[in-house]
C-alpha cells in the first residue's frame, strides 16, 4: 500500500475518534438531544472498508454511522450541525444522530431500525445491476440484525439475481446489552451466508490494513459480476450502546482486553455518563496507536509528522463543533419543504430538475 493512503487511512482512524469524543462531550453538556451511538473501538472497519470502495459505490449504514459518513467524505461540520438539530446539517438538521443522508457522495443513509439496511441496500442494488451500472453496494449492519427476517430475505433474494451488493457485518458481540451467545444460535456470524451460497469470511476488525485488504478481495469479485459477498468484521465497541447506557452489563477484564487492541488510546469507565477526558484518552495501547506505531515504524511518518496531524485532527473537529453552536436552526418553512419534497415521484437515481 502506498504511503499517501496509508496517511490518509490513519488520518482517518484519528479524526473519527476525535470527532465520537467530542458528540459525547456536546451530548453530556446537553447540545446534543435524543439518541446518540458512538463507535469509538469500531473505526477500523469503517476507514479500511470504505478506503477499498470506488466513489460511484452506495453506502447504506445503521444508526451508529456518524464515521461511516465522515469517512465517506461528508465534512465533519455538517455532520455536528445534524447532531446539534441544526440548518446546516447534511440532513437540513431534522434527521439527527441517526439519519445522515448525502446524496452527492451516494451515502444512503442511517436507519434507526435494526435490520432495515437490508432491503434499503437490496433495493439499490437491484437498480444498479437493472440499469448495468459498473458500481457497488455496501450494506453495513450489526451482529444483532443477523436475527431479522430482513436479513434471510435480502440475501435469498441477493444471491438468487446476483445482485452487486458488499454485506458487511459490524459483529462488537453485543446486541444492545445482550452479548451474542445469548441471542444467536450461530455465533460465527459468516457462516450463516452459505445458507443462500454467498461466499463469506471473517476478518480482524480491529486491524484496519486486514479489513481493507478483504474488502478490496471482495469488492473485486463483486464487480467481477460474481454476486453478493459477506464479511464479518470481528470488532468491538469501547462505549455501551448508547450514551445512555453505561455498558456495566460488560465485565471489566474483557472491556480491558479489547482496549489493549483497540484502534486508539481510550480507556472506558463502565460508570453512567463518566467518559474519558482527553488525558484519559492518551493512556493504554490500541488498535489506532498501534496503526500510528506501525506508520511510523515503517517509515510512513516519524513522531513529529504523527504530532502534527494530531493536531490538524484536533482543529478540524473543534472547528466543526464551533460551526454547528452558530448555525441557525430549521424553520417551519423548511420543515415544510421536506415535508412535501418527492411529491412529483423524483427517483433516486433522476437528475433534479434546474
Amino acid at each position: 500500500m502506498d504511503r499517501d493512503t496509508i496517511r490518509t487511512m490513519l488520518r482517518d482512524m484519528l479524526r473519527a475518534r476525535a470527532f465520537e469524543e467530542a458528540a459525547a462531550q456536546a451530548y453530556a453538556q446537553g447540545e446534543i438531544a435524543g439518541f446518540l451511538h458512538l463507535y469509538p473501538g469500531e473505526e477500523a472497519v469503517a476507514v479500511g472498508v470504505l478506503h477499498a470502495a470506488e466513489p460511484g459505490d452506495y453506502v447504506v449504514s445503521t444508526y451508529r454511522e456518524h464515521v461511516h459518513a465522515l469517512v465517506r467524505g461528508i465534512p465533519a461540520a455538517a455532520i455536528f450541525a445534524e447532531l446539534m438539530g441544526k440548518k446546516t446539517g447534511v440532513s437540513g438538521g431534522m434527521g439527527g444522530s441517526m439519519h445522515l443522508f448525502d446524496r452527492e457522495r451516494r451515502f444512503l443513509g442511517g436507519y434507526a431500525i435494526v435490520g432495515e439496511t437490508f432491503p434499503i441496500a437490496l433495493g439499490a442494488a437491484y437498480a444498479v445491476a437493472y440499469r448495468q451500472l459498473p458500481e457497488a453496494v455496501l450494506c453495513f449492519f450489526g451482529d444483532g440484525a443477523v436475527n431479522q427476517g430482513t436479513f434471510h430475505e435480502s440475501l435469498n433474494m441477493a444471491a438468487l439475481w446476483r445482485l452487486p451488493i458488499l454485506l458487511v457485518c459490524e459483529n462488537n458481540r453485543y446486541q444492545i446489552g445482550t452479548e451474542i451467545h445469548r441471542h444467536s444460535a450461530v455465533t460465527e456470524i459468516y457462516k450463516r451466508a452459505c445458507g443462500y451460497g454467498i461466499p463469506a469470511e471473517k476478518v480482524d476488525g480491529m486491524d484496519v490494513l486486514a479489513v481493507h485488504e478483504a474488502t478490496r478481495r471482495a469488492l473485486a469479485r463483486v464487480r467481477a459480476g460474481e454476486g453478493p459477498q459477506f464479511l464479518e468484521m470481528e470488532t468491538y465497541r469501547f462505549r455501551g450502546h448508547s450514551m445512555a447506557d453505561p455498558g456495566s452489563y460488560r465485565p471489566t477484564v474483557e472491556v480491558q482486553a479489547y482496549e489493549a487492541n483497540d484502534p486508539i488510546a481510550a480507556t472506558l469507565r463502565g460508570v453512567e455518563f463518566h467518559y474519558p477526558s482527553a488525558d484519559e484518552l492518551g493512556s493504554g495501547h490500541d488498535c489506532i496507536q498501534g496503526f500510528c506505531d506501525h506508520c511510523c515504524q515503517e517509515g510512513h511518518l516519524d513522531e513529529a509528522a504523527l504530532a502534527r496531524l494530531r493536531q490538524e485532527v484536533a482543529d478540524e473537529i473543534a472547528a466543526a463543533r464551533d460551526f454547528a453552536r452558530q448555525s441557525p436552526a430549521p424553520s417551519m418553512d423548511d420543515a415544510w419543504a421536506a415535508l412535501l419534497r418527492n411529491r412529483r415521484y423524483e427517483g433516486l437515481f433522476e437528475e433534479q430538475a434546474p
